[in-house]
C-alpha cells in the first residue's frame, strides 16, 4: 500500500539536518553522514520503487549499489570512508534524478541574479520612475532542463540586458506565462510563450507599471499583481502591488484585491480558489504583518489562510498547496527586511493557523529555531537561504537552494531527509516547476455584479471568538466600519515615533490614516448585516451604547461589488465550520450605514477633535493657564504635529495601541475604555458640560487609534518629518541659536507655529535684549509665513504640489482606466485601454 507523504514527516532529524550542503556538511564526520545518507536515499528508492513501479525501473540496481558501498564501510579507514561518502553522494543524485517526478518531464527555471537588496522583500520591480529603479540589472532567461536526456539544458528566452520571472505552465503544459522586462527602461509585462520557447506575445502593456506573478486561472483567464493601483508601503517609500484579473488575450483588466499594501506570489488551490501572500498593516507593526490569504478569482472571499498573527517569520511567501493534502502547504519562510528567500517549511494548518506547532518540516533544519523566536527579520539568518518552493507530490519539493555567494541552485527535497543539488549555473537558477500537464482545477462561478456599488457583510455572532465569551450579551449595539485608505504619496524626510518611518509623519506612533463610512446595528442576539461600499479596504469595531469601542479588528477585509460575504464573529476561528441556524440580522436585508457626524472623509485630528478642546476646554488648559501647566490643550502647531495632540500622547492621556503586536489583542485592552482622558470627559459629560457629540468625537478619535493627520500629501516633502515649513538650513540656524537639536524627534514641539512667541525653545534664550533671540523668532515666524501661503495637511486649504501632483494625476489616469475595463465587462464587451 502506498504511504502518505504525513507517514514520513518526522522521520530522520539526523539526515534532515545533515541535509543541509556546504560547510555544513563539512563539519559532520563523514561516516556519520553516510549512515544517515544511505539510510535516507534507501527509504526514498523504496517509496519510488513502490508509488511508481515500472516508470522507476532500476530501483533494485539503487539498491544493490547501495548495499555494495555500505559492506565498503564496515572496516574503511577515514580515506576510504571519504571515497564511500563521495560515491553514496553521487548515486543519491542519481538514484533521486531518475525519480519520475523529475525526469518524467523537463523542469522549467529562470536564470538571473538574485535580486539587488532593497528596504524590503516585496521591492524587487525596481520601476521606472521611482525610488531604486537604476537597482535592475540583467542578464536573465527562461530556460528547461531534461533529466532524462542526462540534464539536457535548452533556452526558452534570452535577455541579455532584462529579466525573465515568475514562470507558471499552462494546465496542458504547452503554454508558459512569465512576467519580463527587456532593459532597465522598460517595466515588467505580462507575457506567453510557447513551451519550445516560440511564439512569444505580450500581453499587458503600460509605461511605469509592473505586472508580476501571473498566474493561469481554471477557466483560462490570467490573474497576476501589478502596481496598476500605485501606492506605497506606509513605513517607507517603496511600491506596492495588488491582485488584478485579465482575459487570456491580455482584454479587461481589473482589480480584484484592495489591500493597503502588497498582494502576491499567487497559486491556485486545488478548488480553484488563489492562495496568495498579503502584508497589510491596521494599527499594527509593519516587520510581522505579511502571511498567507485566499480569495476566490472574481475576487470575494478573501480570507485569512495563514500566519496572519505569527510574529517569526516577518513573511510567508511562495506558498503552493501540496498535491492531494488539501491543508498542507510549502512556502518560503522570510524576513521583513530582506530579499523575498529564507527558508523553506512545510506546514499543516489543520493544526492551527498561526504558531510553530503547524510547521512540520523545515528546510535547513536549524531554521525550526526561528519559528516564533525573536522579530520579523530573524529568518536573515538562515544559511544556505532557499526560495521557490514547488510541490511534485506530498513528499518531494523542488525549491531554489544559495549554493556560492548569492547564486542559486536548483534542489530537490523529501521527507526522508535527502536533499540534492540537481543544477546549478551563473549568475543563479530560480523557480523551478515541472513542464508538463497539470490538473486543472474547477472553476468557482464569478458572484460579482460589477454594474453596482456596494456588496454586503454579516457578523453571525460579534461574541463569538477570542475574548468575546467574557463581554456581557447585550454590551454591543453598533459596529463602526473604517476604512483604511492607500498611501499614494511619500517624502525623504520621516517621523519614526519608534515604530518604523513614517514618510512623512502621520501620527505619534501608527502609519495609518482612516475614513469612518459609518455604523450599523448590531441585534440582541450578537448578529449584523449591513452594506458597505465595495473594493474598499475596511475593518470594523464593535460599539457599546455610550459608542465606545470594547473591540476592533486590526486587519482588513473587502466586499465586491454585488458580494455578500461574512464571519462567523470577531477573530473567528478560520478552521470551524458555518453555524446551521440563521440569526435575526442575517435573515433580514442589509441595513444602510448611519454616517458619522456628516458624510465619510479622511479623518483630521484638527478639524474633527481640536474643535472640541477649542470651545470647551482651552479657557483652563492654554499657555498661560494653571491647568496649561499640566495639560496643554491649544491647536497651535509645531512641527510636525499640533501642541494638543503631542501633549495628549506624549502625557500617557490617552491609550491607543499605535503599531501594535501580532498577537490578537482581548477586548477593552486598549482605547477610549482605558484612557485617563475620557474618564474626566465623562464625569464633565455626566454633569452636562460635554454635549454628546463632542465626547464622541474624542472617543472615536482614541479608538481609531489617535491619528492625526488625513493625508499622506505633503506641502514640504523635502523638510523634517515631511511636515516642518521651515527647511533644513533655517533649522539647523534655529538650533544653534537656541542651543538645542531641533531635529530631533523628542523636540519636536518646541517650535510654536502658530504664536511664534510661545516657543519653548525660545526659552533657552533668557535675555529678550539678545540678538539671537530676535534672529530666532524671526526664523520661526518666517515658518507661520510660509505656512500661511502653502498650508499644510492638518490645515485647510492644503493642496497637491510638484511630483505629488503627479502621482495623484498617475493614480486617477489609471482608476479611469480600470473603471472603464469595468463598465466595459459589466456590459459583456471587451475593454483593451492601455494605461
Amino acid at each position: 500500500m502506498r504511504r502518505s507523504g504525513s507517514e514520513y514527516l518526522f522521520l530522520l532529524p539526523m539526515a534532515a539536518a545533515l541535509a543541509l550542503g556546504g560547510q555544513a556538511q563539512r563539519e559532520v564526520p563523514a561516516r556519520q553522514q553516510f549512515e544517515a545518507t544511505a539510510e535516507s536515499l534507501r527509504l526514498a528508492i523504496a517509496d519510488l520503487a513502490e508509488t511508481f513501479g515500472a516508470r522507476y525501473p532500476k530501483a533494485k540496481d539503487f539498491l544493490g549499489r547501495l548495499e555494495a558501498l555500505e559492506r565498503q564501510l564496515l572496516d574503511a579507514s577515514p580515506q576510504e570512508t571519504q571515497k564511500a561518502l563521495a560515491a553514496l553522494l553521487a548515486l543519491q543524485r542519481e538514484a533521486l534524478a531518475a525519480n519520475p517526478l523529475v525526469c518524467g518531464q523537463p523542469i522549467l527555471f529562470v536564470v538571473r541574479k538574485q535580486y539587488a537588496p532593497d528596504h524590503h522583500n516585496t521591492e524587487t520591480m525596481f520601476q521606472t520612475e521611482e525610488l531604486p529603479t537604476n537597482k535592475f540589472t540583467g542578464p536573465g532567461a527562461l530556460k528547461a532542463i531534461d533529466f532524462a536526456k542526462g540534464g539536457e539544458v535548452r533556452t526558452l528566452l534570452d535577455l541579455p540586458k532584462g529579466v525573465v520571472r515568475d514562470p507558471e505552465a499552462s494546465f496542458d503544459g504547452k503554454r508558459v506565462l512569465v512576467s519580463l522586462r527587456n532593459d532597465i527602461k522598460d517595466d515588467y509585462h505580462l507575457y506567453e510563450v510557447g513551451s519550445d520557447g516560440s511564439g512569444l506575445r505580450q500581453l499587458t502593456f503600460g509605461k511605469g507599471v509592473s505586472d508580476f506573478d501571473p498566474l493561469y486561472l481554471p477557466d483560462d483567464r490570467i490573474a497576476f499583481s501589478s502596481t496598476r493601483e500605485p501606492k506605497y508601503c506606509m513605513c517607507n517609500r517603496h511600491l506596492m502591488g495588488n491582485l488584478f484579473v485579465m482575459d487570456a488575450d491580455g482584454a479587461n483588466i481589473h482589480q480584484i484585491g484592495h489591500s493597503t499594501l502588497h498582494e502576491g506570489h499567487g497559486a491556485l488551490t486545488p478548488d480553484g480558489r488563489i492562495l496568495y501572500d498579503r502584508w497589510e498593516y491596521v494599527d499594527r507593526n509593519f516587520g510581522d504583518a505579511q502571511g498567507l490569504w485566499t480569495t476566490n478569482p472574481d475576487g470575494t472571499n478573501h480570507a485569512v489562510f495563514w500566519g496572519n498573527n505569527t510574529p517569526s517569520p516577518g513573511a510567508v511567501l511562495d506558498a503552493r498547496i501540496l498535491p492531494g493534502a488539501p491543508e498542507r502547504f510549502i512556502a518560503t519562510f522570510s524576513s521583513c527586511h530582506d530579499r523575498p528567500w529564507g527558508a523553506i517549511a512545510l506546514v499543516d494548518r489543520r493544526i492551527g493557523v498561526d504558531g510553530k506547532e503547524p510547521v512540520l518540516r523545515i528546510w535547513p533544519a536549524s531554521a525550526m529555531g526561528f519559528v516564533m523566536q525573536g522579530n520579523y527579520d530573524r529568518f536573515t539568518a538562515t544559511r544556505p537561504k532557499y526560495e521557490d518552493p514547488y510541490p511534485l507530490s506530498d513528499k518531494y519539493f523542488l525549491a531554489a537552494r544559495q549554493e556560492q555567494g548569492e547564486q542559486m541552485g536548483i534542489v530537490l527535497l523529501d521527507l526522508f531527509g535527502n536533499e540534492v543539488l540537481l543544477h546549478t549555473e551563473a549568475p543563479g537558477c530560480f523557480d523551478p516547476m515541472p513542464l508538463a500537464p497539470r490538473p486543472r482545477p474547477s472553476i468557482i462561478p464569478d458572484r460579482t455584479d460589477l454594474a453596482k456599488k456596494e456588496g454586503a457583510f454579516y457578523v453571525y455572532d460579534v461574541y463569538t471568538g477570542t475574548g468575546m465569551a467574557s463581554v456581557p450579551q447585550g454590551t454591543v449595539k453598533a459596529i463602526r466600519v473604517v476604512e483604511s485608505p492607500e498611501k499614494r504619496y511619500w517624502t525623504s524626510s520621516a517621523w519614526d515615533g519608534g515604530t518604523g518611518q513614517q514618510a512623512p509623519g502621520m501620527a505619534w506612533n501608527d502609519f495609518n490614516n482612516k475614513r469612518i463610512i459609518g455604523t450599523a446595528p448590531v441585534e440582541a442576539d450578537g448578529s449584523a448585516h449591513f452594506a458597505v461600499p465595495a473594493d474598499t479596504f475596511v475593518y470594523f469595531q464593535l460599539l457599546d451604547a455610550d459608542g465606545m469601542m470594547v473591540q476592533t479588528m486590526r486587519s482588513g477585509t473587502i466586499v465586491r461589488p454585488g458580494e455578500t460575504t461574512g464571519c462567523v464573529g470577531c477573530h473567528d476561528n478560520r478552521l470551524s465550520g458555518t453555524p446551521n441556524n440563521l440569526k435575526s440580522a442575517v435573515a433580514r436585508p442589509p441595513s444602510p450605514l448611519k454616517p458619522w457626524h456628516g458624510s465619510p472623509r479622511l479623518f483630521s485630528y484638527t478639524a474633527e477633535v481640536q474643535p472640541v478642546f477649542d470651545k470647551h476646554c482651552l479657557k483652563c488648559h492654554d499657555y498661560g493657564t494653571e491647568g496649561g501647566k499640566k495639560l496643554l490643550l491649544a491647536g497651535d502647531l509645531t512641527l510636525c504635529f499640533n501642541v494638543s495632540y503631542t501633549e495628549l500622547r506624549r502625557k500617557g492621556h490617552v491609550k491607543v495601541v499605535g503599531a501594535g503586536p501580532a498577537d490578537i489583542l482581548p477586548p477593552y485592552s486598549w482605547g477610549s475604555h482605558k484612557s485617563r482622558l475620557v474618564e474626566r470627559l465623562r464625569k464633565y459629560s455626566d454633569e452636562g458640560k460635554l454635549d454628546p457629540e463632542s465626547f464622541d468625537r474624542v472617543v472615536t478619535w482614541i479608538d481609531i487609534n489617535a491619528p492625526y493627520y488625513p493625508s499622506y500629501a505633503s506641502s514640504y516633502p523635502a523638510n523634517l518629518y515631511g511636515r516642518s515649513p521651515l527647511d533644513g538650513k533655517q533649522l539647523m540656524a534655529l538650533s544653534m541659536l537656541v542651543g538645542l537639536n531641533l531635529a530631533a524627534r523628542e523636540n519636536a514641539d518646541q517650535v510654536n507655529l502658530t504664536r511664534p512667541k510661545l516657543s519653548p525653545c525660545l526659552a533657552r534664550i533668557p535675555d529678550k535684549a539678545d540678538p539671537r533671540y530676535e534672529e530666532a523668532l524671526a526664523i520661526i515666524r518666517a515658518g507661520r509665513e510660509a505656512l500661511a501661503k502653502v498650508p499644510r495637511e492638518d490645515m485647510p486649504g492644503a493642496k497637491l504640489l510638484g511630483i505629488e501632483a503627479a502621482r495623484e494625476e498617475k493614480y486617477q489616469r489609471l482608476l479611469q482606466a480600470e473603471a472603464e475595463a469595468r463598465q466595459a465587462i459589466a456590459r459583456g464587451e471587451k475593454h483593451r485601454g492601455k494605461p
